[in-house]
């Protein structure tokens, strides 16, 4: 038996074109506020601002994402995940292209405010359509758009880094990069899957799976659920059990785990790496390379991965390696010891997120996107958390006591991953086709 399943039959030719087209949006999504990073300098030489009020002003962004993504339901049940996603990155590209023309401090809180509330909720729609290209599809291909959010990030950094060498004027860069970007996403809008939120929901439980049918005089095995919302008028929450909320809330914190593992490469690594580690400035960043390198690796097999082991088995044991790659970073820290703990730390969170939501979603009774809004708001909640988090232990303590957390969350996403569904893609022995488990 091979490690990894085959690719199987290919999918119809519009849902193949849906997965380039969605998987367009997750890159474009990361491009443009990558390619602001390397111009943050110019905004803050512009302003006159303070590091301290720079910093103030781009925290405003996560405040923002919190307050708009809840609103993040009622659009996709009003004008589509699709719509939201694809016009929503119009809207992002407009927001960032507005920060040169911020004339203040106040004006810049506002429009960071601006772009993560458009930024949470395309990022809700974008993967609400990631989902429904997967339920076509049948099998997992979710990760691999993770994994070009990724890459786009990188990209806009890389972009962005192009236009301060070349002096390009900062309005003029960001003022370009939004139109071009809109086109393309415009463009990408044309092929993504049309009609109802649940419309690929219905046909794989109408659709004949592996098995003997059903005889006449029984019910069928599963109708299309009638009790998740998709239009405005039956989008009202109605009574849900405190147990789903429950279960949300799980997810929320296993996804929020993601979160504490990669603001401890972004915000933390090199500072350990120079100070526990020893190591020069230049070595410092090792560590986070390590990680994002691994996790990025991870997303792009990850589909094959979670279709040949299911999203349970994926998660947990991606949590045991992120408990003992940073265990291993910290109780022996080297440069090599620590360089490997951070990518085994990536490698593990690799599928997490995408896991939490895709399970997020598919609870039956809640409104179409009621599960991913609230699973992605606990998440920017871990983000918003793990520095303020971490930076207080490591006062009272010591950095390295501090990244324990990392190890912690590791443990936890160990344990909590049995809530994760474990739907792996099963091949017919007659046409090879792939339906749910």
């Amino acid at each position: 038996m091979p490690l990894l399943p085959s690719r199987g039959p290919q999918a119809a030719p519009h849902v193949r074109a849906a997965r380039w087209a969605v998987s367009a949006l997750f890159f474009l999504n990361a491009v443009l506020f990558a390619n602001l990073v390397p111009r943050l300098p110019d905004v803050k030489d512009r302003l006159d601002l303070s590091n301290a009020e720079l910093g103030g002003a781009v925290a405003a962004m996560p405040f923002g994402s919190l307050v708009a993504g809840l609103f993040a339901p009622v659009l996709i049940q009003r004008f589509g995940s699709g719509n939201v996603a694809a016009l929503g990155l119009v809207g992002l590209g407009a927001a960032v292209a507005g920060v040169p023309w911020a004339g203040s401090l106040a004006g810049l809180v506002v429009v960071m405010l601006l772009v993560g509330a458009v930024d949470a909720v395309v990022d809700v729609g974008q993967n609400a359509h990631g989902f429904r290209v997967q339920r076509a599809y049948g099998r997992s291909v979710i990760n691999g758009m993770h994994a070009l959010w990724s890459i786009g990030a990188v990209a806009g950094g890389l972009l962005g880094s192009a236009a301060v060498g070349l002096g390009v004027p900062l309005s003029t860069h960001l003022a370009v990069s939004a139109v071009v970007f809109a086109v393309v996403a415009v463009v990408a809008r044309r092929f993504l899957l049309p009609g109802a939120e649940d419309a690929e929901r219905a046909d794989l439980v109408v659709a004949p799976a592996e098995g003997p049918t059903p005889p006449v005089d029984e019910p069928p095995v599963a109708d299309p659920p009638e009790d998740r919302a998709s239009s405005p008028a039956e989008g009202r929450l109605r009574r849900v059990p405190s147990r789903t909320w429950g279960l949300l809330a799980l997810l929320g914190l296993l996804a929020a785990c993601e979160a504490f593992v990669q603001d401890a490469a972004s915000s933390w690594s090199a500072l350990f790496m120079r100070t526990e580690v020893g190591t020069s400035a230049a070595v410092g960043g090792m560590a986070f390379v390590a990680m994002q390198g691994a996790a990025t690796v991870g997303r792009l097999v990850g589909d094959r991965v979670v279709d040949r082991f299911g999203q349970r088995r994926v998660a947990r044991v991606g949590g045991a390696l992120t408990a003992v790659g940073m265990a291993l970073a910290l109780l022996l820290p080297s440069v090599g010891t620590a360089v490997l703990g951070f990518a085994l730390a990536g490698l593990g969170i690799a599928t997490l997120v995408p896991a939490a939501m895709h399970a997020a979603d598919e609870i039956p009774g809640l409104p179409a996107g009621v599960g991913l809004t609230v699973v992605g708001w606990l998440l920017r909640v871990g983000f918003l958390a793990s520095p303020v988090v971490v930076g207080v232990l490591a006062d009272l303590t010591s950095l390295r006591l501090a990244l324990g957390t990392v190890v912690v969350a590791g443990v936890l996403v160990l344990l909590g991953g049995r809530v994760l569904g474990d739907d792996r893609a099963r091949r017919s022995d007659a046409g090879g086709a792939s339906a749910p488990a």
